[in-house]
């Protein structure tokens, strides 16, 4: 009998998973333990492996498709084994997915998809939110997925097929804007999993908070040598190297105890103060951007925090950060200075009230007193939430910063 695999539940508060690469296809044998998927939700991303031996008889979800925890998203069985007697099942894994969508979206004006839904015809969940997009009737879609599904290959090619038969006159009837949007892109890329959370967080972040950027320069020759200095110690006594992010963490840590405005969020009209300091510090992948959390930084040396920050930053690379480590942090750290990048504009991590970019340190030619020395600097940006303190508060903290930065031995106090 057919083995169901469902969406795995990856946290508490996970809603929506997706499959982000199949590693197997419809007829593949497959051994148990064996990995067949990708799945990513929000910023978690794991490897789904098989439950049983057998064969991948049917692929219910497709790659880009969000589906709610528990769904089937494909079966696993014996080779021989007929897929008639799994469509049933299908079918019904297809209508819970996609019965919501479907309600909401079918009008009067579309008898076609209506009736297809009578009909009961056999399309997999991102083939019919196609086909409705481009108003095609599924009927007259020849499917050719196992047992005659519609697949999403099966609307692309009946889209071109339609476009083709257009008459002249009707496209000349048609806005330039609609016209563009037919064009035929190279790839579709869904947005979807970590991409999808990561744009809606974005977009609300800018749109739901006052943020305002300032930027300072500051000289961190002093700290360099000293970070220098103490390479050798750290990495023989704590097998850890120190580095110039590992210094700016810890002064931002002294300077928000100071300055508790910025430890600080936007949550339903009240700003919220914490005497404790989450420090998120932002870790680039190559599906997007998570955010680890070092919870209490606060009562943390210079090199527990460095500690800390590599092994979060390795544990995100490898994918085994749950969701508890990446969320309920107070300020966020964003570097960008492997990449040459100066001054940019992060944009905050809400509800949080500050967040800190952090650029590549360049040699420039500085006067110290009436000698020109060269010296190192480091460009530092400082975006806040104008609801929660003023230019002038916020000034404040990165002048504190730059102390800090500039006298490096009172990180280490």
């Amino acid at each position: 009998m057919a083995v169901e695999v469902v969406m795995p539940k990856l946290g508490m508060s996970m809603k929506e998973g997706t499959v982000s690469v199949w590693n197997k296809q419809a007829g593949d044998p497959v051994k148990k333990g064996e990995l067949i998927a990708s799945i990513n939700s929000e910023k978690i991303e794991m490897e789904l492996e098989s439950p049983a031996d057998g064969t991948i008889l049917d692929i219910v979800v497709p790659e880009g498709e969000g589906v709610p925890p528990g769904t089937v998203i494909c079966y696993i069985g014996d080779a021989n084994e007929s897929i008639s007697k799994i469509e049933r099942n299908i079918e019904t894994a297809q209508t819970e997915v996609a019965a919501t969508a479907t309600a909401t979206k079918v009008k009067e004006s579309q008898p076609s998809v209506q009736t297809a839904a009578k009909e009961k015809i056999k399309i997999s969940p991102v083939a019919r939110k196609m086909a409705e997009a481009a108003n095609l009737d599924i009927r007259t879609i020849q499917g050719t997925g196992p047992g005659g599904r519609i697949t999403k290959e099966d609307v692309q090619k009946a889209i071109a097929n339609s476009s083709s038969v257009e008459s002249p006159s009707t496209k000349e009837q048609k806005p330039a804007e609609t016209i563009t949007h037919n064009i035929e892109p190279t790839k579709k890329v869904p947005v979807a999993g970590m991409r999808k959370i990561i744009a809606e967080r974005m977009q609300g972040s800018l749109q739901n908070s006052a943020q305002l950027t300032l930027n300072m320069k500051v000289d961190v020759t002093d700290l360099i040598a000293l970070q220098k200095q103490l390479t050798e110690t750290a990495q023989t006594h704590y097998e850890t190297k120190l580095t110039v992010t590992d210094f700016v963490a810890r002064a931002v840590v002294l300077s928000l105890q100071q300055h508790k405005e910025m430890n600080s969020a936007y949550i339903n009209d009240q700003i919220h103060l914490f005497d404790s300091i989450h420090l998120g510090m932002a870790v680039a992948l190559d599906k997007g951007l998570v955010v680890p959390v070092i919870r209490n930084a606060e009562n943390q040396s210079l090199i527990q925090l460095a500690q800390n920050i590599k092994s979060l930053a390795k544990r995100a690379r490898q994918g085994q950060l749950s969701h508890e480590e990446m969320k309920g942090s107070t300020f966020t750290i964003s570097n960008l200075g492997a990449y040459g990048i100066e001054h940019f504009t992060p944009i905050l991590n809400p509800p949080e009230a500050g967040i800190l970019g952090v650029g590549a340190t360049y040699d420039t030619p500085v006067y110290i007193g009436d000698k020109l020395e060269r010296r190192t600097i480091l460009p530092l940006s400082l975006t806040f939430d104008h609801r929660v303190l003023d230019g002038a508060p916020a000034a404040a903290f990165l002048r504190t910063l730059k102390q800090y930065l500039e006298e490096p031995f009172t990180v280490l106090l």
